[in-house]
């Protein structure tokens, strides 16, 4: 017998849709994520200390998550193609205005503007993601959308970092912008528009919608998670570059290969991680990729004087482990938000996750110290925090995974007795 209409295919149009988030997410990801390489360069260049850094990264965070807020009540009231674009337009510009700051306080400002659009653009693409796939489609969706962290590190950062040294530290950002552009033109003239959700549009006052919407209990438990998933990378990551050259002997020319070799690794695990949670389940792959992100980061948090082919080693793992843990619950939180409220859910989640990430950057920030010799202290004890964190999000995940299972249950019809029985 033939099964393969168990297994739901895409159609064209979904698959640039898939193609055009994924881009869209990879340079909002590396806008984020090339602070971390340029962290060694941003602290002797500026002249700033590691708590001015993380103050550099969450400035992004918070501002991202107040504008998430303010947006959540209007997100269900307009086609999302327009929300998208909007906002992306935005995220353009404070990317350009990063690529022109001449100080640490020019670049504060401009991570700001760049936060107040950007932290916006994942949440539309999640509703999006929700609005056009089903949910047996949807592992295997932000395995593809997710691919764009990895593919960051694959092509962005190795560049970033190639750029940073040969014409200095803003020429990351300018070429982010250009890519952005060149995305933005694309999904202007071919995304069609995305406002199926509208018939489900209601005269509630904008600000109503995002209060009804913040007090819901299933979705207070999602933005509960969220706020404990955000806590991982938001303090591990803006370090990471810092951690490798003064902690573990790493050279920056060193840190193209190692994160080119890692993101190589965790572009291939992202798919398969997403294929595997709609097949097992998700929060299956959740637990598994928790488990090896735990082992890997309190291990790593330990290290110190390490050869390159040992840390590109570790880093495999615990990208593998993290990357798992993205995806499944990303797919698995879509099922949270009933239709009309899908657009302000994720903005709020996507607030509660940035407000979150900036307010662990800042904690980071504080907990870690850098010597007179650029060596870090205490980044084992981010270790233990983000796996304490780790180890309560598991037990979230399960409560939320038993919601969605229960309301994704087919309800069972009334057993009708024959006449005369």
């Amino acid at each position: 017998m033939n099964n393969t209409a168990s297994k739901p295919t895409f159609t064209k149009y979904q698959v640039f849709v898939i193609a055009i988030l994924a881009f869209i997410q990879f340079t909002v990801v590396l806008d984020f994520m090339v602070l971390s390489p340029l962290s060694a360069i941003l602290l002797d260049k500026l002249h700033i200390n590691t708590s001015q850094f993380g103050f550099v990264v969450s400035a992004y965070a918070f501002s991202a998550g107040a504008s998430g807020l303010l947006s959540a009540g209007f997100a269900d009231k307009y086609d999302r193609k327009k929300l998208l674009m909007f906002f992306y337009t935005g995220f353009i510009i404070g990317t350009i205005l990063c690529g022109l700051a001449p100080n640490y306080q020019f670049l504060l400002i401009a991570r700001i503007v760049t936060g107040i659009f950007g932290g916006v653009i994942s949440s539309i693409g999640l509703a999006i993601v929700t609005d056009i796939f089903k949910m047996e489609q949807r592992g295997r969706v932000m395995g593809f959308v997710q691919m764009a962290f990895a593919a960051s590190q694959v092509l962005g950062i190795p560049v970033g970092l190639f750029l940073a040294n040969r014409w200095g530290w803003h020429s990351p950002f300018l070429m982010i912008a250009g890519l952005g552009i060149a995305v933005g033109i694309i999904m202007t003239i071919y995304l069609k528009p995305v406002n199926e959700h509208l018939k489900y549009k209601s005269d509630r006052n904008p600000f109503h919608h995002l209060a009804s919407t913040l007090v819901k209990t299933p979705y207070a438990r999602g933005f509960l998670a969220t706020t404990l998933l955000a806590t991982g990378g938001f303090m591990l990551m803006p370090f990471g570059s810092a951690f490798g050259i003064h902690n573990m002997g790493l050279t920056m020319e060193q840190l193209p290969t190692l994160y080119l070799v890692s993101g190589m690794f965790a572009m291939v695990i992202g798919p398969l991680a997403g294929k595997l949670s709609d097949k097992i389940g998700k929060y299956k792959v959740f637990f598994l990729g928790t488990v090896i992100s735990i082992i890997m980061v309190l291990y790593y948090t330990r290290l110190g004087i390490t050869p390159l082919w040992g840390v590109i080693l570790i880093n495999i793992f615990m990208f593998a482990g993290i990357t798992s843990r993205m995806i499944a619950s990303s797919a698995l939180m879509t099922a949270v938000p009933d239709p009309q409220d899908r657009g302000a859910f994720m903005s709020i989640n996507s607030s509660v996750q940035q407000i979150s990430g900036g307010i662990a950057a800042a904690c980071a920030g504080q907990i870690v110290a850098q010597t007179s010799t650029g060596y870090l202290k205490h980044y084992d004890t981010l270790g233990y925090v983000v796996t304490v964190s780790m180890l309560i999000t598991l037990g979230m995940m399960y409560i939320i995974n038993r919601q969605v299972q229960q309301k994704l249950k087919p309800r069972e019809s009334p057993v009708v007795q024959p006449e005369g029985a």
